[in-house]
Order: structure tokens, then C-alpha cells, then sequence
């Protein structure tokens, strides 16, 4: 038979990569929490509608990356490839248009079909953080500032760098859209083939061309800030200002675009060099037009995602929390389990994480236990029993003593390290 292995693409997380996980999580959930996120939970799947809709019909990830299939009921359905568009769709569905500022995180798999390579998987995972409702610049700064406190909490905030972009407000974008199609409609025998494709429908697209032919081409293309009227210059001067009021440093990167006609203004990301060519662990933007696309009434967003296996292979040693060092009760003889079993319950019930020497002798339940990390090890034998009594060893000091079962908890509680 052959030997089970997981998807191409996908990943087991256990051990320190887990471990990792945890950290990073509780670390986001803390900071969204001082930023008054509440945490949403949307579906793992949506109608594959959701999706096309808002991430374009031209769009790699619609036309070459989803995990659509038809259930059951036949319905078309989609594997969550990204977290905005659900949110959006769980805003509209809920009716919390009159309940605005929303301010949300989440966490969770993210699932799209690529060529698997370093940074790069099938089934990933995403934290994301969304402020809907707020057109006003503020919202911008404090989904930002956010993510800069996240990464100095992480402990890699000096290893990273943020770029930001203005995308412009909507009369903007037409003007700056217009300018790159007559330009690249001059060059049009250059371009390749993804390009060619994206000159009719998204244009701004093809500044995100990886083709090393485009890239000579893009060096001469329009800058968009040549087309910023004042609405686009005072919003992005609000912008800079309170990164700057607050201490968060910033580098513009007038390239940094993004395709999709709902963004407006403020596009960003945080890189780094420490990663290869997979740099950015931290997207985002304004897309006050989303809404609209998805059929309910205009409504302004911002928000952001970042990769928790980037964040992995970066965060600092010094904030991992490690588990939790367990206690191991150990019954030496038959007659001693159901003790055994009721001293490891009543250690639990007191918070205490415990496990058990399940089986074996004595000298290879100690080597469990000290494999484990265990900080102390609890023997209780018949004798023991007798007595109301249970050996201690400190498997740190390498000492041990008798300790009476009504006061065990209170020992051990008062003595782990």
C-alpha cells in the first residue's frame, strides 16, 4: 500500500512550526484587540461569485488559481482564496451597514492553486484586518500603524520596510488608466502575451509584469502621481502626515498598483530582504469601491493581509512562547491507576497541565518525562496510597520529596518554575 503523504501544496503544522503559529496569532489577536477589531469568522467557502466579482475576470488568481468545484445541490463553489471579498459579502449579509465603523480581524486557511515553491503553497495561511465604513484618511493610518505595531511585537520590525503608494481617487485612476493605454498601445509588438491581455481590460496590471521585456517597457511608462488631482494630493498628504506624527517610517513606490478599478488611494506593503524574491509579508489598500461592485451601496474600506508562513520563518526567537511545561503523574503498580488517574484530574481542574506515564517501567516513564520537558514528575505506588502521600521529583533539580495529595496542587503551583 502506498505511504500516505499530504497534498502537493500543502503542509502539516505541528511541533516548533506550531508553536510559531500560536505566538504569532495571540501576539495579532492582542494588538487588533488595543485596536478595537472584533473577530469574524466567515465561511471557508463562498459562491463562486463572490469572488469573481470582485477579483476581475482577467485576474491569475480567477482565471488560473481557484479551487472551484460544484457540490451536490450544483452549485458553484469556491475555496476562500483571499479574506476581503468575504468580508465584504458577510458585512452586506448581516446588515451592518448601519452599524458602521465595522473594525475586523481574522485568521484562517487560505487555499490557491500555484506552483509550490518557497513562501509560496497551496493551502496557506492569512491574519486580516479590515476597517469598513470610515472614508476618512484616518482609517488608512490606523490599519497601518497596526501592522507596524504587529511587527514590532513580532520582533522583525527593523528587518522590515513599508512602501506606499497613492492609487489616486477615481477621476485620477481614469486619467492615469487612459495615459498607460495609449502608452503601452505604442509599444504594443513589445509586450507579452499576459500583457497584451491585460492592455484591454486592466492595464495598470501590466506594471506588476514579471516578463523582463515589460519591465523595459514599464521603466518609461507614465507615473500615476503626474495624475493626481487636489481630492488624491490632500488625501495622501493626510496619510504621510500621521505615519509620520506616530513615528512609522515609510518609502513611496510609485509602481506598487493595484489592478482592480474598486482600490482607491492608499496602496501599501511591508517587505523584506530576508525572504528571497518572496519579500512581502504584509498587502493592502483602500477599496472604497468594492461594495458597490458586489451589488450593495457605496462604502469605503481599507484593510490588509499578511502570510502567517512568512511571518514564521521570520519572527524572533525572543518572543516565542514555548508550551506550557507539563506535570506527570506516574502509578507505579496496578493498584495505584485509579488514584493515579483521580490526583491527574484534580491537578487539572486547578490549571495545571498534566500527563500521564501511561506504561512501562519506572526508569522509561522518567525518560518520557524528561523528554517532554516535564517539570516534575509525580509517582504515587501503593505505599504512597497508604500514606495520602505522593512522591515529588523536581526534574530540573534532580531532588524529590513526599508531598500530602491534599497538597499537592498547592506544592506544585507554588514551586514550577
Amino acid at each position: 500500500m502506498a505511504r500516505l503523504q499530504p497534498v502537493r501544496g500543502t503542509h502539516d503544522i505541528l511541533g516548533d512550526k506550531s508553536v510559531r503559529f500560536r505566538t504569532i496569532f495571540e501576539i495579532f489577536k492582542s494588538v487588533a484587540s488595543r485596536y478595537n477589531h472584533q473577530e469574524i469568522d466567515t465561511p471557508i467557502f463562498e459562491f463562486t461569485e463572490t469572488f469573481k466579482r470582485t477579483l476581475g475576470d482577467t485576474s491569475d488568481v480567477v482565471t488560473k488559481e481557484m479551487y472551484t468545484f460544484e457540490d451536490r445541490g450544483g452549485e458553484q463553489v469556491t475555496l476562500r482564496p483571499e479574506y476581503t471579498a468575504g468580508i465584504a459579502r458577510a458585512f452586506m449579509s448581516n446588515g451592518l451597514h448601519q452599524s458602521t465603523p465595522c473594525k475586523f480581524y481574522s485568521y484562517g486557511p487560505i487555499f490557491r492553486y500555484e506552483r509550490p515553491q518557497k513562501g509560496r503553497m497551496r493551502q496557506f495561511h492569512q491574519m486580516d484586518v479590515e476597517i469598513i465604513g470610515v472614508p476618512e484618511a484616518q482609517a488608512d493610518i490606523e490599519v497601518l500603524a497596526l501592522a507596524s505595531d504587529l511587527l514590532s511585537e513580532l520582533g522583525i520590525g527593523q528587518h522590515i520596510t513599508l512602501e506606499l503608494n497613492s492609487l489616486g481617487d477615481p477621476e485620477s485612476r481614469v486619467l492615469y488608466r487612459d495615459a498607460l493605454v495609449t502608452y503601452f498601445t505604442e509599444h504594443k509588438s513589445k509586450l507579452s502575451e499576459d500583457s497584451l491581455k491585460r492592455l484591454e481590460k486592466n492595464p495598470m496590471r501590466i506594471l506588476d509584469s514579471k516578463d523582463d521585456g515589460d519591465h523595459i517597457l514599464i521603466e518609461n511608462a507614465p507615473r500615476i502621481g503626474e495624475y493626481y488631482n487636489d481630492v488624491t494630493k490632500d488625501f495622501f498628504t493626510q496619510v504621510l502626515r500621521g505615519l509620520e506624527e506616530i513615528g512609522i517610517d515609510y518609502v513611496i513606490n510609485d509602481r506598487l498598483v493595484r489592478g482592480l478599478d474598486y482600490y482607491c488611494h492608499t496602496a501599501f506593503e511591508f517587505t523584506t530582504d530576508q525572504l528571497g524574491s518572496q519579500g512581502t509579508v504584509i498587502a493592502g489598500g483602500r477599496y472604497d469601491g468594492l461594495m458597490e461592485m458586489m451589488g450593495g451601496p457605496q462604502t469605503a474600506g481599507v484593510g490588509w493581509a499578511a502570510g502567517m508562513e512568512r511571518l514564521a520563518e521570520l519572527i524572533s526567537e525572543e518572543v516565542i512562547v514555548p508550551p506550557v511545561r507539563p506535570v506527570v503523574v506516574t502509578p507505579v503498580g496496578e493498584n495505584s491507576q485509579a488514584t493515579s488517574l483521580r490526583v491527574a484530574h484534580d491537578l487539572r481542574a486547578n490549571g495545571i497541565v498534566v500527563d500521564m506515564g501511561y506504561k512501562g517501567n519506572v526508569g522509561k516513564r522518567m525518560k518520557r518525562a524528561n523528554k517532554q520537558n516535564a517539570v516534575f514528575a509525580v509517582l504515587i505506588g501503593e505505599d504512597e496510597i497508604d500514606r495520602n502521600v505522593a512522591m515529588v521529583k523536581n526534574l530540573d533539580q534532580g531532588s524529590q520529596e513526599e508531598i500530602l495529595l491534599s497538597e499537592l496542587s498547592t506544592y506544585i503551583l507554588g514551586n514550577r518554575p
